[in-house]
């Protein structure tokens, strides 16, 4: 892999509790170049938190440690949130995994668009509210005139998903961080957004890591694949490979999946073992560490 656009080292995320310190993320470490990075676990085991820690999104009494977060070179660890806010949208957008938390209830969609891009560029209004209804149009909104003078308690979960991925791309960043970006779209429309997805990361060379619990979806879409436990990397290997995944964890969540060409009368039940939480990572892929 060429000059990483993301370089990640011993990343790890706490916080305090009444029980002691909780580690969300645990030494975590990883390259991101102009490829798409899946990143795929249970809930809880530190994929949200990851991206979110990228962004200078963990608030106090969260804390954020690394011995490298570097974007193009330049540490961006720990930044000043006036310094963090000239990366946020312009350098590196993060799509997150419910819109109706993300979008403003009072504020209109076109608002909010034509606000994010002119916040991250030079756009007059009128360059920004065409831009933003060029986006609306790009992931499938059938009537982006209407769209974009709506609130969003207005439009259903799946159209305010896609409204968010427009506004992240908008300012074309650098660096995607897409969390369960294609949840709540029907199969038409995901395999648009895909698209959209795909082209920036091809005709503009940009980084995404893609966060899904799909592992059939990251298998066909992502080109690398990071397989997370309990706040660690576990394995990480090509996407194509993903099938032959050789660690037991990684394994036991493929057998849960159901399969039309292999039909069974039970599916597997994932067996948790103490062992994962602290083994080394298994590295199948070149460019995981």
């Amino acid at each position: 892999m060429s000059e990483p656009l993301l370089s990640i080292r011993d990343l790890r995320v706490s916080f305090p509790t009444r029980q002691g310190v909780f580690e969300a993320v645990r030494g975590i470490s990883f390259d991101l170049g102009r490829e798409r990075l899946g990143v795929v676990g249970e809930s809880g085991s530190g994929k949200s938190m990851t991206g979110r820690s990228i962004l200078g999104l963990v608030r106090a009494p969260g804390k954020v440690s690394a011995s490298r977060m570097e974007l193009n070179g330049r540490s961006i660890l720990n930044l000043p949130p006036r310094e963090m806010r000239k990366i946020r949208g312009s350098k590196i957008s993060m799509v997150m995994q419910d819109p109706k938390f993300s979008l403003n209830p009072v504020m209109t969609i076109g608002a909010q668009i034509v606000e994010s891009f002119r916040q991250n560029t030079k756009a007059s209004r009128a360059e920004a509210r065409a831009k933003a209804l060029e986006m609306l149009a790009a992931v499938q909104i059938r009537d982006p005139e209407r769209v974009f003078d709506a609130y969003p308690h207005e439009v259903s979960g799946g159209m305010g998903q896609r409204i968010m991925i427009a506004m992240m791309l908008a300012p074309n960043p650098e660096i995607l961080i897409a969390d369960e970006p294609t949840s709540a779209l029907d199969v038409s429309v995901r395999a648009e957004v895909l698209n959209i997805m795909d082209r920036l990361v091809r005709d503009r060379g940009m980084g995404l890591i893609f966060i899904s619990h799909d592992l059939n979806l990251v298998s066909q879409f992502c080109d690398r694949v990071l397989i997370m436990y309990a706040g660690r990397v576990v394995e990480s290997l090509k996407a194509s490979e993903l099938h032959n995944a050789r660690h037991p964890y990684t394994q036991g969540l493929l057998n849960s999946l159901p399969r039309l060409d292999h039909p069974v009368e039970r599916l597997s039940v994932l067996e948790r073992q103490q062992s994962w939480r602290d083994e080394e990572i298994m590295t199948s892929a070149p460019g995981g560490l």
